[in-house]
């Protein structure tokens, strides 16, 4: 895991280039588990899960 400083919404599109498809799901269910609202930085480097019970992952 790494933290980019100014990675942000121009090269979110990118990270499937990076990053397998497992990788990017468990950053998007840590984000989840740090910001169960979606309240911090929504959808700047990742795109949001896409689960209707997305507060319970």
């Amino acid at each position: 895991m790494s933290a980019e400083h100014g990675l942000g919404t121009l090269r979110r599109d990118e990270a499937a280039r990076y990053k397998s498809a497992v990788e990017i799901k468990l950053m998007q269910r840590i984000k989840v588990a740090f910001d169960p609202m979606g309240l911090m930085n929504p959808g700047k480097v990742l795109q949001p899960l896409l689960t209707s019970n997305s507060h319970l992952l």
